[in-house]
């Protein structure tokens, strides 16, 4: 009876401490979700957050929660069940299938693209690989990049077959395999592999292969005419604040970023891609190293002092972007964490956000969010006009240079505004207080030359480009405008 009653004191005791740690863990849990939202939160009120959230942390999900409207005109919230636009996040699913078709012989990683896509142009087709189209290393160029790509050709419907012929089939713009250059292209082409080779649609060889194995119930091809529930609304900042984002027929991104999502079901995808049910290790292995750029088969990979100390850790992850929506997912592998980040803004600052979201599930204090300075210059530009707002933007600099955000796309991103709404000399002003602030990027004076081309003013259009290239020898944008700026 003795032994007996010590051994019941004991295992009440071990249930006690085993009750008193979950407790603490849960009490741990709850202070991270409380320090994220508050993040999130502070994110969301300088307007850089509008969307949905999802924390996972060894696997399990710690934070769950939607911020703003996921449609503005009737006050809908966001929740964790909102449909978003994933933009490029669609690659990693393109690329699984790819691999999965290789895995069953139908494909190699060495296939010429001519080989598989018989009426592609031979003279680039015969040069170019899967693999290389997988990485982004093809050199074939990307349509996103071309002149009057948004006014011109995204609105409209294409058959994949058109479309290739028509803005997939460009010149090489450098030796396959040499050199990383990020490529719509690349993945457009991809998607035509798999229709080729299986003799289905694409979002067809999704349902079969990815999301309904995986019960991936509110991911797929987002056609606009169908009725999607809870699906967002895109939106962009204007002038006067949120504007209903520009229209983008879904044809034209395809297998390169035409997929709608909800961050629930990209949690699904993340545990999936730990075990080995839609590829075997061997291809997963192939399908996260990283080749040129720090870029794998649809995914970033790379190694980051993210974890407790600073340990380094591996990161793969993706943003995306298209009209009305920007995404990003970032996976940290050795420890089963993840961070899914959706927003129907078009523009927020998500990279930021997700490393101040794994700095809590550290332990570490994240940074706090910093106003952007366009914002800023948007509303002074309205009210007292552009030479007000260069001299405000050289005055926060000087007095409050952590207070505010001065990187580089804020203006460019504000000249752009200024040229969509028809104000060419604010843009140029805008444009060259960007050279000013940063005079060795050859992005800037890109787009100045683009500002002043627009204006008629050729001769700064032509030296603008010049130094542009001057920087940037592989700026084939310059190159062709030059080309352009030369004829009578």
């Amino acid at each position: 009876m003795g032994t007996s009653g010590r051994g019941s004191r004991l295992g009440a005791l071990a249930l006690a401490a085993a009750a008193a740690v979950a407790v603490v863990g849960q009490a741990a849990a709850a202070d991270k979700a409380a320090a994220i939202d508050a993040l999130v939160a502070s994110y969301q009120d300088l307007g850089q957050f509008n969307g949905s959230v999802l924390v996972a942390e060894h696997g399990k999900v710690v934070f769950k929660k939607g911020y703003g409207p996921a449609n503005a005109e009737w006050g809908i919230p966001n929740t964790p069940e909102t449909v978003f636009r994933l933009g490029s996040i669609t690659k990693q699913f393109t690329s699984m299938l790819v691999m999965q078709l290789v895995q069953e012989g139908k494909l190699t990683l060495d296939t010429r693209l001519s080989d598989v896509l018989p009426t592609y142009r031979k003279d680039t087709g015969s040069r170019v690989t899967i693999r290389q189209l997988l990485d982004h290393t093809s050199g074939i160029p990307s349509y996103t990049e071309l002149p009057g790509f948004t006014a011109d050709v995204s609105r409209n419907p294409y058959k994949v077959e058109d479309f290739v012929a028509r803005y997939c089939s460009g010149d090489l713009q450098f030796e396959p395999g040499s050199k990383f250059r990020y490529d719509n292209s690349g993945y457009f082409l991809l998607g035509a592999v798999i229709e080729k080779v299986t003799g289905k649609p694409y979002e067809e060889v999704l349902a079969d292969r990815i999301t309904g194995p995986l019960g991936m119930r509110s991911t797929g091809y987002d056609h606009p005419e169908e009725i999607i529930r809870k699906r967002a609304s895109g939106y962009q900042k204007g002038p006067n604040g949120l504007q209903n984002a520009h229209y983008i027929d879904m044809s034209v991104p395809f297998a390169a970023g035409a997929l709608c999502s909800t961050v629930e079901d990209l949690f699904l995808w993340d545990q999936a891609l730990y075990a080995d049910r839609l590829l075997s290790p061997e291809l997963k292995k192939a399908m996260f190293t990283p080749v040129l750029g720090n870029y794998a088969f649809g995914w970033g990979v790379r190694q980051a002092p993210v974890g407790p100390n600073k340990e380094s850790r591996t990161l793969t992850s993706h943003g995306g972007g298209i009209p009305g929506f920007s995404s990003f997912i970032v996976r940290v592998i050795e420890d089963k964490d993840l961070v899914v980040l959706l927003d129907n803004t078009g523009d927020s600052q998500l990279a930021e956000l997700s490393e101040g979201i794994l700095d809590v599930l550290y332990g570490r204090t994240p940074s706090p969010p910093l106003r952007p300075i366009a914002e800023v210059l948007t509303e002074t530009i309205a009210v007292r006009g552009v030479e007000a707002a260069r001299a405000q933007y050289r005055d926060l600099k000087r007095r409050e240079m952590d207070a505010y955000d001065f990187s580089e796309p804020q203006l460019n991103g504000l000249g752009y505004q200024l040229l969509a709404a028809k104000n060419t000399e604010a843009a140029i002003a805008v444009f060259a207080l960007n050279v000013e602030a940063y005079p060795e990027s050859w992005n800037c004076y890109d787009s100045l030359g683009e500002a002043y081309t627009i204006a008629g003013k050729k001769d700064l259009a032509i030296a603008n480009y010049k130094k542009s290239l001057e920087l940037n020898p592989s700026n084939d944008n310059a190159v062709k405008q030059l080309a352009t700026l030369a004829k009578p």
